[in-house]
């Protein structure tokens, strides 16, 4: 027996290991690749190499424990007799297949090196990671276009006449088409480069090319979301990036303004960092489980918006598992949060000369406009006095009282008009006539109970100083509710005003009985006014505008009047001057401490991460303790390093796809392995070592584009200049403005055109319809009404400048609302009424490249709209008074100002009697809708 014993005890001790090729592979080859092998991941999960397979999936990593079977995901998926989770979910594996698999791992999960039937591809081999390839020899444009041309026996198209040229670089370059003068001016020279210089150095050209960036960057003068409410000092940002263009910033300093610009003397710079929307405190849920999310997505947007506006990388799709296609790991995602994570969405004061001269009159401003205050309150009856009062108004009450010391304030709403009481600013004056209710001062709030809606209806709007319905207090009881201030000290109170909406616009929600009372200081509450000897309020009368000083003798009015008229412009005033003080642009505390979270969930943080750059593209790393302002200055530093393979590369391809419609990589924010690759790598190379040997010059690149003969060629196929022949001996009758005869393309363009039907290799010039803006713009610039007034708050396309819905358009022009598009306030995700159809992005999300795309509603929009009524008569009243009655000379006119050419003989012959019939305004509003005037030549 002791001998059997032994030999069963070495025979056990002496049996083989389970062998992974000839018992683990085959059981996970037949079950398991099919889902989880060479083309199919799911999970993230794959289990043909061995890298991978012990690295595990996305939501249970690692899958395979080793040493330990019973805690391996793994093994509980094929083995659980919950049906939800069972794997394969066809069926349970066979016992014996579990027994080995369960013993493969107990045994320590050996897999040889080397024996995988797959090689698992390295995601940084990818042409966008590596250095920049720069010719040994030197190259231009031109001949690497035509390199890539002859490799398919092609050829670049003949020039562009002289005009469609000029036109084509107006657009391009400021979105405005040129002026007959400039026209003629040009075809005396054809000076090309004087014609780009001049227009880089006009400031319609930061406008134009502002526009681009801001579509990727999502810019918006609202937050965001359900609510969507105004965004209102978001405008420096995007007065600052018009003059970077304009200055031509380098792009290197360009990029590390926006991120660290608080530390280079450029406030505004780092709205860039908080331009996406976002949850306010009020919208989001006060547990501390929707905080941490909320938190979670703003950092997020933040880490979006610099991976693909300057690295050209969707880093965001690392937020809850490895990126699938890039070498961007979660725990790179995280790192990238720790650069940003003591960013917070908020305004901060600007610290410009501008900002520095608004903050001193607006300080004058309310030092007169409380001399004025204290004036009118002489006029003004004493409540309790006897004497009847003026009738209550939305706009603005006045309670005067004789003075009392007191601490405490109530002001109690007993009846409104209808609905919950709202009141937008509550105001107490003291003997020497400050406001001493303002929080500024200190004073403290509270009411009865509130309805709260974030950044519109807050108990702490009721004494911001700030006036409007956007900015107000709400009761959460119909009809009646209470707020009460307590001051940080004692104060000798003579006068409360108070009103529903400053600004006029609301009327309803109005207090119609109402109390105010002061605390003595025993604590017992006193009555000083109230609304019983106001004049009876008349429903009718709601929509009283303004005040009115009731009971006056003609002298004391006569006193009186040129005080309210002055009161009404100095608030006016200090509303403007406080405007100018400040910029949504970020404000900056200690970092969150960042940790990767288990599929993105704030609720299952793993461990600890520092500030670190994308492994695959550097080493740069931080401590733990950097502070704030570190951290962002060595991500800016990092991007806009020389070395960085994408950044150069990222921003001259926007800068070709603002010239050519389609940049050299098709998909300009997505450079990754999942982005199209470059049409001519080797042109995209050679622009992108051009701009950093230049100093990082945008306006550099754009001479050194639109000088090319690339850029320079026609438009036009051979099929295009066969129907345009038949009209050539007419043209030679145009006047000295009218371009020369098209020319023929030598190639047999209907074989370019079966080889390369969108011109990517471009043989000939790629022809594309206006954006919106530059539509609207030149409808204004050619009517004659275009303000080129620049820079501060936007003008109004609706009525509203934020809210949940009802945006209803302002269809009344003036001269504000005729600026340059650009300048006006962007809601963010409703379109303009008329030129949103033009594929005019709404903010809700970055838009790298519009596309472009033609829909009946564009033709509708553009043909009947009060817009291009308005400017079609407009034009027309211009060419009448600039050409004078001669129908011919209007025509003639029209057709140059409209479309930088003489009208030919038979279009002259059309429209003679158009205008005669019909009038001139028709046939301006037929120039705005043709072809010729909405594309780019």
């Amino acid at each position: 027996m002791k001998l059997a014993a032994l030999i069963l005890l070495v025979s056990s001790s002496l049996a083989a290991a389970v062998d992974f090729v000839r018992e683990v592979r085959p059981i996970l080859q037949k079950h398991c690749y099919s889902c989880h092998g060479e083309k199919k991941q799911k999970s993230g999960l794959r289990l043909d190499i061995k890298a991978a397979a012990f690295k595990g999936g996305d939501k249970h990593s690692p899958d395979i424990i080793s040493g330990k079977a019973k805690d391996s995901p793994l093994i509980h998926f094929i083995t659980t007799d919950d049906d939800d989770e069972l794997m394969p979910p066809k069926g349970k594996l066979p016992a014996s297949d579990i027994a080995t698999l369960t013993t493969w791992i107990n045994e320590g999960a050996p897999w040889p090196e080397g024996i995988d039937l797959a090689k698992l591809e390295d995601l940084r081999d990818h042409w966008s990671f590596k250095p920049l390839q720069v010719p040994s020899s030197p190259q231009s444009i031109d001949s690497l276009i035509d390199a890539k041309l002859a490799e398919k026996n092609l050829h670049r198209s003949p020039p562009a006449d002289p005009v469609s040229w000029l036109r084509r670089v107006a657009f391009d370059l400021t979105g405005l088409p040129p002026t007959p003068a400039e026209v003629s001016a040009f075809l005396i020279d054809q000076d090309h480069a004087a014609v780009v210089d001049r227009l880089l150095k006009s400031e319609r050209y930061g406008e134009r090319w502002a526009q681009h960036w801001l579509d990727v960057v999502r810019y918006a003068d609202t937050h965001g979301f359900e609510v969507n409410t105004e965004r209102p000092n978001s405008w420096p940002y995007r007065d600052y990036v018009i003059r970077s263009f304009n200055n031509d910033t380098p792009y290197d300093r360009f990029i590390k303004e926006q991120i660290v610009g608080d530390a280079m003397g450029q406030d505004a710079a780092t709205g860039f960092l908080v331009t996406a929307s976002v949850l306010l405190p009020g919208q989001i849920g006060k547990d501390d489980a929707s905080k941490r999310l909320a938190r979670q997505d703003s950092i997020d947007e933040m880490v979006m918006n610099i991976g693909q506006t300057f690295l050209g990388l969707s880093v965001g799709c690392a937020r809850c598992h490895d990126h699938k296609f890039d070498p961007i790991t979660s725990k790179d995602y995280y790192a990238m949060q720790a650069f940003v994570a003591g960013v917070e969405y908020a305004d901060r004061d600007l610290h410009t000369p501008a900002a520095e001269a608004s903050r001193a009159e607006e300080k004058q401003l309310k030092a007169r406009l409380a001399e004025i205050d204290k004036e009118l309150a002489n006029f003004v009856p004493m409540a309790k006095s006897g004497a009847e009062r003026p009738m209550i108004n939305a706009r603005e009450n006045s309670d005067r009282f004789p003075p009392v010391k007191t601490q405490r304030l109530r002001f109690t709403i007993k009846a409104t008009t209808n609905l919950e009481p709202c009141i937008d600013e509550l105001e107490v004056f003291n003997t020497r006539g400050e406001n001493v209710a303002l929080a500024t001062s200190g004073t403290k709030r509270k009411s009865s109970g509130d309805i709260g809606v974030a950044e519109r209806h807050e108990l702490r709007f009721l004494n911001d100083g700030r006036y409007g319905n956007s900015r107000s207090w709400l009761s959460n009881t119909l009809g009646k509710g209470w707020v009460e201030l307590e001051f940080p000290q004692e104060q000798q109170v003579e006068r409360v005003v108070w009103s529903r909406d400053r600004d006029g616009k609301f009327t309803d929600r109005l207090a119609t009985d109402y109390q105010i009372e002061i605390s003595d200081a025993a604590g017992q509450w006193h009555t000083v006014a109230d609304a019983s000897d106001r004049q009876k309020f008349d429903p009718k009368n709601k929509k009283l505008a303004k005040p009115t000083l009731k009971g006056l003798t003609p002298a004391e009015n006569k006193r009186a009047r040129p005080l309210f008229e002055e009161k009404s412009s100095t608030e006016k005033k200090i509303a403007q001057a406080a405007n100018l003080q400040k910029v949504f642009a970020g404000t900056f505390r200690t970092p969150d401490d960042i940790h990767l979270l288990n599929r993105g969930d704030p609720e299952q943080p793993k461990e600890a991460v520092t500030p670190a750059v994308l492994s695959a593209l550097g080493n740069v790393t931080l401590p733990k303790e950097s502070a704030e302002q570190d951290r962002r200055r060595a991500l800016a530093d990092w991007i806009a390093n020389a070395q960085n393979p994408l950044t150069a590369r990222v921003m001259v391809n926007r800068i070709w796809q603002g010239h050519f419609g389609t940049g050299l990589v098709q998909t300009p924010s997505d450079f990754g392995r999942m982005g199209f690759k470059p049409t001519h790598p080797e042109l995209l190379d050679y622009l992108a070592a051009e701009f950093i040997r230049s100093g990082w010059s945008v306006k550099h690149m754009h001479r050194l584009i639109l000088l090319s003969e690339t850029y320079g060629q026609s438009s036009q196929t051979k099929e295009d200049n066969q129907t345009m022949r038949q009209s050539d001996t007419e043209k030679s009758s145009r006047s000295e403005v009218s371009p020369s005869p098209h020319l023929i393309v030598s190639l047999s363009s209907s074989s370019a055109q079966a080889i390369d039907s969108e011109a990517r290799l471009l043989w000939r010039y790629p022809s594309r319809r206006l954006e919106a803006e530059s539509i609207r713009d030149s409808m204004l610039a050619v009517s004659g009404r275009l303000n080129l007034q620049m820079y501060g708050r936007g003008f109004n396309l609706f009525d509203q400048r934020g809210g949940l819905s009802g945006f209803d358009p302002i269809e009344t022009f003036n001269a504000d609302n005729q600026r340059r598009m650009i300048y006006a306030h962007k809601v963010r995700r409703e379109p303009e009424t008329v030129f949103g159809a033009f594929d005019c992005p709404d903010a809700g999300q970055s838009t790298a490249r519009r596309i472009e795309s033609t829909t009946p509603i564009q033709a509708l929009n553009l043909f009947n709209s009060i817009f291009t009524l308005e400017q079609s008569a407009a034009f027309a009243t211009r060419i009448q008074q600039e050409a004078g009655t001669d129908p011919a000379k209007q025509i003639t006119l029209a057709y140059q100002i409209a479309l930088s050419r003489a009208p030919t003989a038979a279009e002259l012959a059309d429209t003679t009697p158009l205008v005669h019939d019909h009038g001139l305004t028709v046939l301006c509003r037929a120039l705005f809708n043709s072809n010729e005037f909405l594309f780019v030549p």
